[in-house]
């Protein structure tokens, strides 16, 4: 056994600096001993790990046997959670691999800025290159558990960038998307990616109409959730839900738990009193308690720059609908007035079809202001 580092032995270099050969059977036999010797395994463990029986690995490491594909050394390197240029994979794939994985993780944290700041159409642009690039490695049969963590993060947040962007007859699409990347959350296990995965698609199934699902998936969020942050996280998109369902039991639960939850978790985008005052005023409508809703309207936090810019819209219009209910008219016009020119800098159809239901026939002159905005990024996205 060398008492140098593998990296630095002579015929360990002489084996991992060949592009595109495996190893041979003795560099082998060296990684395996080598690797029982550092995690304190024998070779009934070892096989364990690796799907081989003990005599199969006995002869591997006595160099009686060898691996001359590199899909088999590529499942080792996976196992064993060792490079893949570690057992002679070295060819330009891999580096491309490598690279992939690095700036690709930050291409998905980047677009979720993007998307929080109001520019979901950019994150779209940045994402579905990635995803494209991922599954087509996953086609070819590198199904790394950092592809797949990798791809199931950037599937999500295609989707939910989508859920911007789209027309409310589309959304099924956003929350496919999201669907997608929830089945990959089985492999990473990962309880703080599977909750995220839960509240994206969640959410998206709510936009898109298909509360049930959208109530299974949230609730399951907030049960799966490791800590009161990702509870936080969850909470108010699981109210969100509830109140769309019509379920004014769980609304009410499910909004107080958040409300005790406020002063104790740091405020995110969503999680913050002028989110929580939007979600509390269209749950309270949508169970047939606008009385209620009317009074607690005028009442609402100042946005803060913890707010993400979509919000802003989201509370305008939902407050105009309140304030109709009151037969505030010159109040709620000015409110729609203003979402649709917002949700129009924003590029944000969803919202702006919101402000069309909204308006109805009471408002004319907003609601076809609504459809020519709609229509002009109808034009842009088909353009």
């Amino acid at each position: 056994m060398p008492t140098r580092p593998l990296a630095q032995h002579a015929e360990w270099r002489g084996a991992t600096m060949q592009a595109q050969l495996v190893l041979s059977s003795r560099d082998l036999g060296l990684i395996l001993r080598f690797y029982r010797r550092v995690h304190g395994l024998n070779q009934t463990a070892l096989g364990a790990l690796l799907g081989y029986d003990k005599t199969y690995v006995s002869a591997l490491e006595l160099g009686k046997r060898r691996i001359d594909d590199v899909g088999s050394l590529r499942h080792i390197s996976a196992q064993l959670r060792l490079p893949p240029h570690a057992l002679g994979i070295t060819d330009p794939a891999d580096a491309d691999h490598r690279a992939m994985v690095q700036f690709g993780a930050s291409t998905v944290r980047l677009a979720e800025i993007a998307r929080q700041s109001g520019h979901a159409s950019e994150a779209v642009s940045e994402l579905w290159p990635l995803v494209a690039r991922l599954e087509a490695r996953l086609e070819d049969g590198h199904g790394e558990r950092e592809v797949l963590h990798l791809l199931g993060r950037a599937r999500i947040g295609l989707g939910v960038a989508l859920g911007n962007v789209l027309p409310e007859e589309r959304l099924g699409t956003a929350a496919a998307w999201t669907l997608k990347g929830l089945a990959l959350a089985a492999y990473a296990d990962d309880p703080q990616f599977t909750g995220y995965a839960l509240r994206m698609h969640g959410n998206e199934c709510r936009k898109a109409g298909i509360r049930g699902a959208a109530v299974d998936r949230l609730t399951r969020a907030v049960a799966v959730a490791p800590d009161d942050a990702a509870r936080a996280a969850a909470l108010p998109l699981l109210a969100r839900a509830a109140g769309a369902l019509g379920d004014a039991s769980l609304f009410d639960r499910t909004i107080q738990q958040a409300d005790q939850l406020l002063g104790s978790v740091p405020h995110t985008s969503l999680f913050n009193p002028f989110a929580r005052h939007e979600i509390r005023l269209r749950g309270l409508a949508d169970t047939g308690r606008i009385e209620v809703a009317i009074g607690l309207s005028e009442n609402g936090p100042v946005p803060t720059l913890a707010v993400a810019p979509q919000w802003r819209v989201i509370e305008l219009i939902t407050v105009a609908g309140i304030m109709l209910a009151a037969h505030d008219v010159r109040g709620a016009t000015t409110a729609l007035d203003s979402a649709v020119g917002e949700a129009t800098v924003q590029r944000l159809p969803h919202q702006l079809q919101r402000i069309q239901r909204t308006a109805g026939t009471q408002l004319p002159e907003v609601q076809r202001a609504a459809t020519r905005a709609l229509e002009r990024l109808r034009g842009e996205m088909a353009a």
